[in-house]
């Protein structure tokens, strides 16, 4: 059964369908999200979101490429969103549990929020591509090879993305560096 085919059975709610297309899409789209995320179990929970999200707009899907395409690319969408979701539960997770034993002065505190937001913004900045190599790499320590595979380029492009997201953030918190100068 062609894509096109099994898109029109499943926007009738065929579940035969959903059924086919759950058994040929599973697993390269939970390897996907697991190279990203980095555990199975998370990875398994993100592509049944994906599946269960893909039921529930079955009516109005618009895939414009194979449904594997489709499905990668939701899985890996998905598997970063739970990485960043995840990402600000660490970063405040401090704020959340009440003042510390030892608090930082005022401002010591502000200068770290200065600097954090300084980073944010600047990473916010970069280039798309740029941003996505930096973040699965710093962010989520994979290695330039995992990147290549995850992101679908060469490791080459890794190294060049890379390359321009140091030298653009360097330049751009060179006022927080030691030695920097303000801009």
């Amino acid at each position: 059964m062609t894509d096109r085919e099994l898109l029109d059975r499943l926007r009738q709610g065929d579940r035969d369908a959903f059924d086919a297309l759950f058994r040929a899409h599973y697993a390269s789209a939970v390897a996907v999200a697991e190279r990203i995320a980095g555990e199975r179990d998370v990875a398994e929970e993100v592509v049944q979101d994906v599946m269960l999200e893909l039921w529930r707009r079955r009516e109005s899907l618009s895939v414009g490429e194979s449904l594997r395409a489709y499905m990668v690319r939701a899985a890996r969408n998905r598997a970063l969103n739970h990485l960043r979701h995840e990402r600000m539960k660490v970063r405040t997770a401090p704020h959340a549990a009440g003042p510390a034993a030892t608090q930082p002065d005022a401002p010591s505190r502000l200068a770290e929020a200065e600097i954090d937001a300084a980073f944010r913004d600047a990473v916010d900045a970069l280039p798309e591509r740029c941003r996505e190599v930096f973040l699965l790499s710093r962010g989520q320590g994979l290695k330039y090879a995992e990147i290549a595979g995850v992101l679908g380029i060469s490791i080459k492009t890794v190294e060049a993305q890379m390359g321009k997201a140091l030298r653009v953030l360097r330049e751009r918190l060179a006022a927080w560096l030691p030695g920097g100068e303000p801009e």
